[in-house]
């Protein structure tokens, strides 16, 4: 069963944007290269993904000149490079006919925000019939304002409002929502031994 590494949205608008300050994993680069590594290592497909919104006049619109990689990540020439201009990138780019071509049965998440396009294209695969598997640590996101608070606050001011869903709440709801039902939920070191181990059997 051939694999495909999904790395989402780790791009340079969020650096971007004063949330960064309070993102759960800021060194994600680190946590994801040893699964690119191991991914090529083994012949799976690596798959890059970014966000962008046209237009926008935001971080994510490409004209910003933001929507690019994060330093440390690097795709090899014939890698693919998809664009999404939705949540999860099956929607609005051509992944599934790529993930048919390459005989792609498991799909890996990795990214950010863990559980808005992380969890959103965890879902979807498993719902397309790929074995999904999502890889929390090398996933991060930020903490989230509740519904009711007001537009346009400080990062200060979302912190110290108790209504804030913190990062470790986020990450433990996406975690229940996702394991048994769409993923399995694993870490980096798990996943390269796993893949290291498949390897193995068939050479």
């Amino acid at each position: 069963m051939r694999t495909a590494l999904f790395v989402i949205d780790v791009q340079e608008s969020f650096r971007r944007l004063p949330m960064w300050a309070a993102m759960s994993n800021p060194d994600i680069v680190d946590k994801i290269n040893p699964l690119v590594e191991t991914a090529r290592d083994n012949g799976d497909l690596v798959v890059w993904i970014r966000h962008a919104e046209p237009g926008s006049g935001n971080v994510f619109d490409p004209a910003s000149g933001y929507v690019e990689y994060l330093p440390g990540l690097e795709p090899l020439a014939g890698e693919p490079e998809l664009i999404k201009t939705s949540h999860n990138a099956f929607t609005t780019t051509n992944a599934q006919q790529l993930l048919t071509q390459h005989g792609v049965g498991e799909v890996a998440v990795t990214g950010i925000r863990t559980e808005q396009c992380c969890e959103t294209n965890a879902r979807v695969a498993s719902d397309l019939g790929y074995r999904t598997v999502f890889v929390t640590d090398a996933t991060a996101t930020n903490p989230v304002a509740h519904r009711d608070a007001p537009q346009g606050r400080s990062l200060e001011e979302i912190l110290a409002d108790p209504r804030t869903l913190g990062t470790d709440a986020i990450i433990e709801r996406t975690e229940y929502a996702l394991s048994g039902r769409f993923a399995t939920v694993t870490g980096v070191d798990a996943l390269v031994g796993e893949w290291q181990d498949r390897a193995a059997a068939r050479a």
